[in-house]
């Protein structure tokens, strides 16, 4: 069984997107993270009454914290990379089978950023939820504290790994070219004389 040509190339320029998002994923992940953070934080704090939440990047992780934790209390951490890996999956999506214009690909790229910005939200507002032991019984009720937790839940076992192809399939997809529009009728004509 031989590959056609063209799926060959989509699967090399596939491969060669995989490992060139991988080195950029690699290189700019500690700045990306600390722009999500910032986003993220400024999101939190629009739904606080007084605002308190605090986060920041350091070292593969967000570190949450509030100004009402107890000063001796630990930090929270969450794992970064498992919020933004799936910028790797979309610059291979991208370099497969490429949007018309840069303005797409920057399009793309943007609407993953919003994607992590939502993610860590839900993720923080889930720590805050359900991990919290009484203080957390105490701000969400139980409806509350079963839409955060689902919220994040979600992102984790399927929507970081469907997001990179939701963001890309609309982008990529084109209109057939106005020509092959018209070569297709006479094809399937020439195919019926024979």
């Amino acid at each position: 069984m031989t590959i056609p040509r063209a799926a060959r190339r989509a699967l090399v320029k596939g491969a060669a997107g995989f490992v060139a998002g991988l080195a950029v994923w690699l290189a700019l992940a500690p700045p990306y993270e600390s722009a999500v953070a910032s986003v993220s934080e400024a999101v939190l704090r629009l739904g606080e009454r007084p605002a308190v939440t605090r986060l920041t990047a350091r070292r593969g992780e967000f570190v949450v914290d509030r100004s009402d934790f107890p000063p001796a209390a630990p930090r929270p951490g969450l794992p970064s990379a498992d919020l933004h890996f799936n910028f790797v999956i979309l610059a291979a999506l991208l370099a497969a089978l490429p949007p018309a214009r840069a303005s797409r690909i920057f399009l793309a790229f943007a609407l993953l950023f919003a994607v992590h910005v939502v993610a860590l939200c839900c993720q923080v507002e889930s720590l805050y939820a359900t991990r919290l032991g009484a203080w957390s019984e105490a701000n969400y009720g139980a409806f509350s504290r079963n839409v955060w937790a689902s919220a994040f839940h979600v992102y984790q076992i399927a929507g970081r790994f469907a997001a990179p192809f939701a963001i890309w399939w609309p982008l990529a997809w084109r209109e057939p070219a106005e020509e092959e529009v018209r070569k297709g009728p006479a094809r399937r004509r020439k195919k019926r004389k024979g």
